[in-house]
Order: structure tokens, then C-alpha cells, then sequence
């Protein structure tokens, strides 16, 4: 069955790096440089992805991954203060709710799902938190705090969430920052996002 897309305008996000090559299409999200686009082998000339529409499937629920930088790739996320200045702006925006999330010391992975039937656009959701989070930062030395764009995945099955949280909570561990996952302080759920 077709599902309605959630008000969302098309906007550019985050270019791939590092880590994030391996898990999105290069030639549909653009990594930017040379290479064969999707399009009849045209090279690519994209140099964000452009966020795709938010489906609303019948019996499905609607799961985002999001992962967001900060600007120049700074490490001043793994900290306390920013992570507690992390979910104070997450309470704050209530259009949409973050469940799973790891910090790491320059990006941050989450999960999220509207919080409400008419959820705002979920790049006016990201922009809030991330304009909520700098206006508090509690190191202002750290401005500006973050990259303009972001990467958003929608999940398509349940077994996507299962695997990407797996992948996303081992990244301290694959970092050498702690030896096992459950030892990194800066990831939690916020709230029980089911599939």
C-alpha cells in the first residue's frame, strides 16, 4: 500500500565521510567529487544528499536515522556539558522524538519519530535542536558548533534499526575510546521507539 509523505521540503545534507561512505548509496546521495552518477552514468556533481520525503506507511512506524557533524568536524561533543546541552535541546523540541543516540566526539547518531500527528519538517526539527544546543553550549570558545547539513535515512524495516543501533553503538568501541559499548557514557535511549 502507498503511504503519504509527512511535510517535508527536499534540502541538501551532510557530504559523506569517513564512515558514512559505507552506508549510503555514493551515486544516489552524492558524495560530491568524481565518479558515475545514478542518471546514464553522468558523473556526479551532488555534493549533499538531498533529504527524501517522510512516508507514513500504513501499519509501519515512522523511524528516522539522523546523523549530524560538527562544524570543521571539532571534537567537543564526548563531554558531559555537551551532552547534557544535547538533551535539554532534545526535551525542548517536542515535534519529534529522539530514541537511541550515541555521541561521539564530532558527529551524532540518532534515531527519532514524530512526536506529534503534524510533525514539523525534520530539517526545521534539526535546525531547532542544533540552534536550541548552541545558543546553550557551555564552552562558547566551540562556535559555531555545527556543520550546516545533515544526513536523514527513513527506515524501512525493522531489521534496519536493529542493525544500524548495533553498528552506531560500536563506534566508540571501532574509535578505541572505550573497550566494550556499554562502557561509552555518552549514548542512552530517550524514549522507546518500537518498531
Amino acid at each position: 500500500m502507498e503511504g503519504r509523505a509527512l511535510s517535508r521540503p527536499a534540502s541538501s545534507a551532510m557530504s559523506a565521510t569517513g564512515e558514512f561512505g559505507d552506508l549510503f548509496e555514493t551515486g544516489r546521495h552524492g558524495a560530491g567529487g568524481e565518479g558515475t552518477g545514478r542518471h546514464g552514468g553522468r558523473p556526479s556533481t551532488r555534493t549533499h544528499p538531498v533529504h527524501q520525503p517522510v512516508y507514513e506507511r500504513f501499519n509501519t512506524p515512522v523511524i528516522v536515522f539522523v546523523t549530524v557533524c560538527t562544524r570543521d568536524r571539532k571534537r567537543i561533543l564526548a563531554n558531559e556539558a555537551a551532552h547534557e546541552a544535547l538533551l535539554a535541546a532534545w526535551h525542548e523540541a517536542r515535534s519529534w522524538l529522539v530514541g537511541r543516540y550515541v555521541i561521539m566526539p564530532d558527529h551524532v547518531h540518532l534515531f527519532c519519530a514524530p512526536g506529534e500527528l503534524h510533525p514539523k519538517p525534520l530539517l526545521q526539527w534539526v535546525s531547532y535542536w542544533k540552534s536550541y544546543a548552541a545558543r546553550t553550549w557551555p564552552r562558547p570558545g566551540d562556535a559555531p558548533v555545527w556543520q550546516r547539513h545533515f544526513w536523514d535515512t527513513q527506515l524501512r524495516r525493522g531489521i534496519n534499526y536493529a542493525e544500524k543501533w548495533e553498528y552506531f553503538l560500536q563506534n566508540p568501541v571501532r574509535a578505541g575510546l572505550v573497550a566494550r559499548a556499554e562502557d561509552w557514557p555518552f549514548a542512552g535511549t530517550i524514549q522507546e521507539l518500537r518498531w
